[in-house]
């Protein structure tokens, strides 16, 4: 909004040619987002208290958990908000890279507050039933997979994907890229989802990403940067890099409040659009590979998860004490709040590899 309204106003005043800079307006979507967070946070965690919206916690969990019954949830409104209006204020709108990634956020965002409404305020205890969620997170990825085919958001952006470590070279990926899509904007969101068991944990981790994918999406907007680390340049990808920040902000600003010991938990209203903003960033800037490198801590959970699950399936015994991860380390003795801080340290690793592939070509 301000980039339509001030930057035309540049021939008349000079001072509103800022507006011109991608890094000027991500700054300031970091700054708000953190003042959206801070002012709008307290309001309506006292909202849910009064309402009594708390989480349950499932008996089987680990026992240090109990105490944590009845924390407000649904807290991922707060993201929400903090993700969508900085970006409507310093975002070019008319970008279709903006459009998409909106798109994304706001629909698993009704998903994710559907399936914690039906569980905290209905009492039913299974929220939106897993084959339900799933499938409107594949209708999603079905939906943005054909958008970005039929209707490209750049010249040169094909169904395909860039190879991490080799120079311009490209994965054509022809009538499997819808389901590629799918595929990606479903595991993300879930990742992140399971992620979020521990205060701070998903939120700490979500605030590293989408700093890192700043980053991405600035040099893949400009054909400097781009030609000189042989990426694929895309034009218009780097008002990614605004959305990316107010992302960021986000995270950060919601951390405040769930920070060990939380205030509030974000839920699957925050979980879902986190991860799945990740995927759909990934996904228009050509480096879905890497978000597996970025989102490392991630993906090591969702693998926890299935190799457990396949193990007692499989064998009647469990290769964790719990799955997710997280748990793993709790039963083993380690404070909450130092599995917290190592999976961040972890995680800012994943970030620097990351970074690192962009000249390691």
């Amino acid at each position: 909004m301000f980039y339509h309204l001030f930057y035309p106003l540049r021939d008349y005043v000079s001072a509103f040619n800022l507006f011109r800079y991608i890094t000027f307006r991500s700054a300031y979507a970091v700054v708000t987002a953190l003042v959206i967070s801070l002012v709008i946070g307290p309001m309506i965690i006292s909202w849910l208290q009064k309402r009594q919206i708390g989480q349950v916690i499932r008996r089987e969990g680990p026992k240090s958990h109990y105490s944590k019954e009845g924390t407000p949830t649904m807290g991922g409104v707060i993201i929400l908000l903090a993700i969508v209006v900085p970006t409507l204020l310093w975002a070019d709108l008319s970008n279709r890279f903006i459009q998409l990634t909106l798109l994304v956020t706001v629909w698993l965002g009704a998903i994710g507050f559907m399936d914690d409404y039906l569980k905290v305020v209905r009492g039913q205890s299974r929220g939106l039933v897993a084959k339900k969620k799933f499938l409107a997170q594949a209708v999603l990825g079905l939906l943005f997979g054909s958008i970005i085919v039929a209707w490209p958001p750049a010249a040169g952006f094909g169904a395909g994907t860039d190879i991490p470590f080799f120079k311009n070279l490209y994965l054509p990926l022809g009538y499997a890229f819808i389901p590629f899509v799918t595929l990606v904007i479903a595991g993300a969101s879930n990742a992140v989802n399971l992620t979020d068991g521990l205060d701070g944990l998903a939120a700490g981790l979500a605030g590293i990403c989408f700093l890192t994918f700043a980053g991405m999406c600035y040099v893949t907007g400009r054909t400097d940067f781009s030609q000189y680390l042989a990426i694929s340049y895309l034009p218009g990808a780097g008002e990614l890099t605004v959305y990316c920040a107010a992302a960021m902000g986000a995270a950060l600003g919601f951390l405040w409040f769930n920070s060990h010991p939380a205030e509030v938990f974000m839920g699957d209203t925050g979980a879902l659009p986190l991860g799945g903003a990740l995927g759909a960033v990934a996904i228009l800037i050509k480096k879905e590979f890497l978000l597996l490198v970025v989102g490392g801590v991630f993906v090591v959970e969702v693998l926890s998860v299935i190799l457990q699950v396949a193990s007692y399936k499989w064998t009647g015994k469990r290769i964790f004490k719990m799955a997710p991860l997280h748990h793993h380390f709790e039963l083993m003795g380690w404070p909450e709040a130092k599995v917290v801080t190592r999976f961040w340290i972890i995680g800012a690793i994943c970030a620097l590899l990351t970074l690192s592939t962009l000249k390691i070509r």
